[in-house]
């Protein structure tokens, strides 16, 4: 029932100890918003904590100000903390979707209140009737069992308590508590999609069946339990096909390959790979090929796919260089460098080497980085040239392991060598050098 005990029991069912936490109320001055003002004023007395946030966008000029007038009214009365932000022309509107510039704009100005007052949960009044028109657009745009399972009542710190609610009840509740508010009527417009379903659709649904929107609101339970157990068996598929998930999260490619395409889409859309015409590729790609989402990288690693955040990546973070030697002073001899006493201790250069360059044929400064697109050396102990990458598939090096390789490079950019596993051959000093760069990296006991 739709009463501040009734809010009460769907904010304990949302989050625990309702009453310990903070919230800041999302008012437009529509009868949902002002109802659920309305109901969590007449909690205070037990304990809650919350704030109003209103946005004027200056889009219906006096009936906008009306709307804030109302909205700020209620507060002043009810002793309310009251947050404005009105629209002004520095708040450049778009030539396309207004309806997502203005859930952008809202969104913002929500969070920047919540993070100066310290706010942790933001409420919204989205009720029944909003989730049937979600419902009818994610049908239409094919949106799987997640779009037609609703808005969800709690995410990303936001609570929708009303959601079970109908439209009409929460119309006749503001009636009965004589609760003042405001009717937008650019909602009778059919200018947008969602005013279509709202306007022409949904009422001939509901003159269907008198039951249509508890018989609604059922489907939607048994849906998010579907939904939740399909997530469940999903999670157990991929813990299965699972080969390391730290610092990077590593799946069996051959294994992943076997599921249905269901489960493929599914598993591979939790990192934002979520076009299903590009997901054959994935399976056919050749090793070494990469892949982008917004937020990971994917990288084809033989039969391994490798998912790496693409905040590590050389793309968002570049690679780190180190300056090994700014110079040579030719009245030495030999000159030695010891990686780890001279730069600490690397974790990627873990395995014991020794090479002796003449230093005449070296251009300084001498620098340690990572590899580059067409890299080539000279490897010792090889005849002819290679790419650094070609050596990387010569000698089996897994791609994680590459990116994590240092390249010792001179001041003109040229490779000398792919610590710790070959030096250039060029630069090699030999017996009858007498400028002598000794470069090596040996733990103390070992020197």
């Amino acid at each position: 029932m739709l009463n501040p005990s009734g809010l009460k029991k769907q904010l304990d069912h949302l989050i625990p100890f309702p009453e310990q936490r903070s919230y800041l109320l999302a008012v437009s001055g529509g009868a949902d918003s002002m109802v659920l003002a309305w109901l969590f004023n007449q909690l205070k007395d037990v304990g809650y904590t919350f704030q109003v946030a209103h946005i004027n966008y200056g889009l219906r000029g006096s009936d906008s100000d009306l709307d804030q007038q109302t909205v700020e009214d209620f507060c002043t009365k009810n002793n309310i903390r009251f947050h404005l932000y009105k629209v002004s022309e520095k708040d450049e509107k778009p030539g396309n979707s207004i309806q997502l510039w203005a859930r952008e704009l809202r969104y913002r100005f929500f969070r920047e209140v919540q993070e100066k007052e310290h706010l942790e949960f933001l409420v919204t009044a989205h009720h029944l009737n909003d989730q049937l028109e979600t419902f009818i657009i994610n049908l239409s745009k094919a949106a799987g069992i997640k779009g037609l399972s609703g808005i969800p009542a709690n995410s990303n710190s936001i609570l929708r308590p009303l959601l079970n609610f109908t439209k009409e009840e929460i119309y006749r509740f503001a009636r009965e508590n004589n609760i003042a508010y405001r009717e937008d009527l650019s909602n009778q417009k059919n200018d947008y999609l969602r005013n279509r379903i709202r306007n022409r659709i949904v009422p001939e649904l509901l003159e269907t069946n008198n039951h249509f929107m508890e018989n609604f609101s059922k489907s939607l339970s048994y849906l998010n339990q579907a939904r939740d157990f399909i997530q469940e068996q999903i999670h157990e598929i991929e813990n299965r096909i699972s080969i390391a998930d730290d610092p990077y999260v590593i799946l069996s490619r051959e294994k992943l390959a076997q599921e249905s395409d269901f489960v493929k889409f599914e598993i591979l859309k939790k990192y934002g790979f979520n076009q299903e015409n590009e997901i054959p590729k994935i399976f056919n790609a050749e090793n070494g090929s990469s892949f982008f989402s917004t937020d990971y990288r994917l990288i084809i690693n033989r039969e391994q796919l490798i998912f790496k955040k693409r905040t590590d990546d050389e793309e968002n973070n570049p690679e780190e260089e180190i300056v090994l030697i700014e110079h040579f002073d030719f009245s030495e001899n030999q000159i030695l460098v010891n990686l780890e006493s001279n730069i600490g201790n690397i974790e990627e250069i873990n395995k014991t080497f020794e090479w002796h360059f003449d230093a005449r044929k070296l251009r300084f400064p001498l620098r340690l980085r990572r590899q580059q697109d067409g890299d080539e050396f000279f490897p010792y102990g090889f005849s002819g040239k290679k790419k650094v990458s070609k050596f990387f598939r010569d000698e089996k090096i897994s791609i994680l392991a590459r990116q994590k390789i240092w390249v010792l490079a001179d001041y003109e950019n040229s490779v000398l060598g792919v610590i710790p596993y070959r030096q250039d051959r060029r630069y090699a000093g030999d017996e009858k050098t007498d400028n002598i760069l000794k470069i090596f990296n040996k733990s103390k006991n070992e020197i």
